[in-house]
């Protein structure tokens, strides 16, 4: 099965397809990496070198790909940060022209805008282009808490607001949403949970809330929810794999005590999840 990768990139760390394509690799798909930045380290760190790749860079990278007749195998495109909304028509124009080659090929995008406490930080714009245009155009999306309130234009307290919320995202295209950092009235203190919708129904799986936010544990969600959902076909089961995925990572790297998820240390768990975390239907 082949994947292709839209997203940041860097030499140091792991965020963006450096957090993607390993995990990927580790399940079993061909990944192949289209970078919209390579930089030294990840821009966390407040310094960083490395240069940006402009849209005709991208058109130019994936027109080759297609010049290998590489497109048509592709099974999914996945996009991560875009920062520009001139990278999100390339993103755009490649979903288009993969699902021509491919009509079974589906777009996951993880709509990177901003978080709980930090609130957005994109540039102005992108978070309007994301939600009217680039969302509507995903099969799958994968926003945190946040992210859903703006993209579906509520605020969200309950399950059951975060139910309709996710209805009103996937009414303008997605059938697919996963919700993450989600917490409401009913999430006990230390806890977290995340929620699967789709045609098949809703789900909630909910883990301690572990005392560390590293960068590019988003990249990771997307990008190993997708692996799943393509292999099983059950956005449940990949809500399940997904999360137990994750948690062992953060374990990993709360033993290492780095700063940098430690995706090499958790390979096993990527490769194969334990069953924890299992979910609960929600409807």
């Amino acid at each position: 099965m082949e994947l292709l990768s839209i997203q940041s990139s860097v030499a140091f760390g792991h965020v963006g397809n450096s957090a993607a394509i390993f995990p990927l690799q580790r399940l079993g798909i061909e990944a192949w990496a289209v970078n919209t930045v390579h930089f030294s380290n990840h821009t966390g760190y407040g310094e960083w070198r490395g240069p940006l790749l402009s849209a005709d860079d991208l058109r130019a990278v994936i027109q080759g790909v297609e010049d290998r007749g590489a497109l048509a195998r592709v099974a999914a495109v996945l996009s991560g940060y875009q920062g520009a909304e001139e990278v999100g028509g390339v993103v755009l124009d490649t979903v288009t022209r993969v699902k021509e080659l491919n009509p079974s090929a589906i777009y996951c995008c993880d709509p990177v805008m901003g978080d709980v406490g930090r609130g957005m930080f994109v540039r102005p714009g992108i978070p309007e282009f994301m939600r009217d245009q680039v969302v509507p155009a995903a099969d799958v999306v994968t926003p945190n808490h946040f992210e859903l309130d703006f993209l579906s234009g509520r605020g969200t307290h309950t399950v059951s607001d975060v139910l309709d919320a996710v209805d009103a995202v996937r009414a303008t295209g997605p059938s697919t949403v996963l919700v993450t950092s989600v917490l409401t009235d009913a999430t006990p203190k230390g806890s977290v949970d995340v929620i699967a919708v789709s045609d098949e129904g809703a789900w909630s799986s909910r883990t301690p809330l572990l005392p560390i936010t590293p960068n590019g544990c988003g990249d990771v969600t997307a990008a190993v929810f997708l692996a799943h959902l393509l292999r099983t076909g059950s956005a449940g089961t990949a809500l399940q794999q997904v999360t137990s995925t994750v948690f062992g990572i953060l374990e990993k790297t709360i033993e290492a005590g780095t700063r940098e998820i430690q995706l090499v240390a958790a390979q096993d768990v990527i490769a194969d999840p334990p069953r924890r975390f299992e979910p609960v239907r929600l409807r």
